[in-house]
């Protein structure tokens, strides 16, 4: 392996046409250089960006390939686990969508797997790798808004339309507090480095994944600092009007994410400040692309053995608060 990570991507998925394969055209030191699909049709709507794409039929094929050095894999949920395997034991490095598994046990043999190759495996969780996620960690850590009180987060969409859509499908792991929570829940980790500690869920479904989730509790970071117990909520949604938003209460000031989780998409990134006085700040950052600098992070660790921000741990951390969840949860209509 060169200075030039070579990637392949498992499977044809829009998500990946549209936002991962030209996250790793256009990050440093990567290059998107085959993708498995047996539909041309697919092929051609990558083909139209990187016209020398090679293509393999089956995707055991692009894990044979022996000019790849990392797989991004977008299949279904269900599928993430096996084929995250199967591409580490072809000895590739491999960057998975989340959930990265369905069960927090699902990723302890990942983190065998990954001990035992001295590969990278990893979890596509993209927004830690953005700077305005990490500005609001370092306010917070720093006490700019003093002792966390409580956190407010929420995501929806609507995707009622859609049936086919894998986010409606039980059979691949659908369903929102899997396919959102995943943010609503594990950005307050990332920023406090809390965990839960007690939590009640209500959930609404349809056709058997959940489509309305309110998940409310309190989560205790360090001891010491100005992070210690607080209250926390979380509404996901597949059915309401698109909304992203996360609030940090402080005892001084507050933080406000206003497109959190999709920035260049939902809004633009910006972060805002309010203190007690009545001041207010606001950062903002229009360029940032979290998958381009998640694609860049990524290259960096295998190459230079830099710290990766989402390491297995932390992602094993939310998938058992996910798993947490779908315990407690009480079904209303």
């Amino acid at each position: 392996m060169g200075d030039i990570l070579n990637w392949g991507i498992l499977g044809a998925s829009n998500f990946a046409r549209t936002q991962m394969a030209p996250a790793i055209q256009a990050a440093e030191n990567a290059r998107f250089a085959a993708l498995a699909t047996s539909d041309p049709e697919k092929a051609r709507g990558f083909r139209s960006f990187c016209p020398d794409l090679k293509v393999h039929a089956d995707y055991d094929a692009l894990l044979a390939d022996p000019e790849l050095d990392a797989i991004y894999i977008p299949l279904p949920n269900s599928l993430h686990v096996e084929w995250a395997q199967k591409a580490a034991r072809a000895g590739k490095h491999v960057l998975v969508e989340k959930p990265i598994a369905m069960t927090a046990e699902d990723i302890d043999g990942l983190i065998a797997l990954r001990d035992e190759t001295g590969l990278l495996i990893a979890e596509a969780y993209m927004i830690v790798h953005h700077p305005q996620w990490i500005r609001a960690r370092e306010l917070v850590q720093s006490g700019a808004i003093g002792q966390v009180d409580h956190v407010d987060t929420a995501f929806s969409y609507d995707n009622r339309a859609d049936l086919k859509n894998v986010r409606n499908n039980p059979d691949l792991g659908g369903g929102g507090i899997r396919d959102i929570g995943v943010y609503t829940y594990s950005s307050v980790r990332f920023v406090t480095g809390a965990e839960p500690t007690d939590l009640e869920a209500r959930i609404k479904t349809e056709h058997g994944v959940d489509t309305w989730a309110q998940v409310v509790g309190q989560m205790e970071g360090p001891s010491e600092g100005p992070v210690g117990r607080f209250t926390y909520s979380a509404i996901t949604s597949m059915r309401l009007c698109p909304r992203q938003e996360v609030v940090f209460q402080g005892e001084t000031g507050q933080i406000r994410l206003t497109a959190p989780f999709n920035p260049g998409v939902f809004g633009q990134a910006e972060l805002e400040l309010r203190r007690h006085d009545g001041t207010r700040t606001i950062e903002s950052w229009p360029r940032a692309n979290h998958y381009v600098l998640q694609v860049e992070n990524f290259g960096r660790t295998v190459r230079d053995g830099a710290d990766y921000p989402c390491p297995l741990e932390f992602s094993r951390g939310t998938q058992a608060m996910i798993d947490r969840v779908f315990d407690v949860a009480i079904e209303i209509s």
